[in-house]
């Protein structure tokens, strides 16, 4: 078995993502970088998946406050009042759990954001990518 290369899987056997070994992906990063950077922000669009699993959530909220669909990104200062419904689409969500996290992902500038679900209190958190 060759573990340089991990295939996850959704559960109907589709790959959604391939993991990729430390070593070989040091190798591999000069090669891939030029299509990584190629690909326009604006280009990215929402996947189903996390819409799925956020509409989980959504129907077993338990939280003793209502859910608010704002984002707000705090390293460019993007943001909206309902990412949902965003005609500009600043904010696309790239996971969600029922056990209370969302993430999003900043089209203008590459952050990740992350609300995190608590039953009394939302704690927001964020990593930005590094310029290279």
């Amino acid at each position: 078995m060759n573990t340089n290369l991990l295939y996850v899987v959704d559960d109907k056997g589709a790959i959604q993502y391939v993991q990729i070994a430390k070593d070989l992906w040091e190798k591999m990063e000069p090669l891939v970088k030029p299509l990584l950077s190629a690909k326009d922000a604006s280009e990215l669009k929402q996947q189903e998946r996390p819409l799925a699993d956020f509409k989980t959530l959504m129907e077993y909220w338990d939280f003793s406050y209502p859910y608010t669909p704002n984002v707000e990104c705090p390293c460019c200062q993007a943001k909206t009042d309902d990412w949902r419904n965003d005609p500009k689409e600043r904010f696309l969500l790239t996971n969600a759990t029922l056990g209370g996290l969302l993430v999003f992902h900043c089209k203008t500038c590459g952050t990740t954001i992350r609300h995190k679900y608590f039953k009394d209190h939302v704690c927001y958190e964020h990593t930005t990518p590094k310029k290279r």
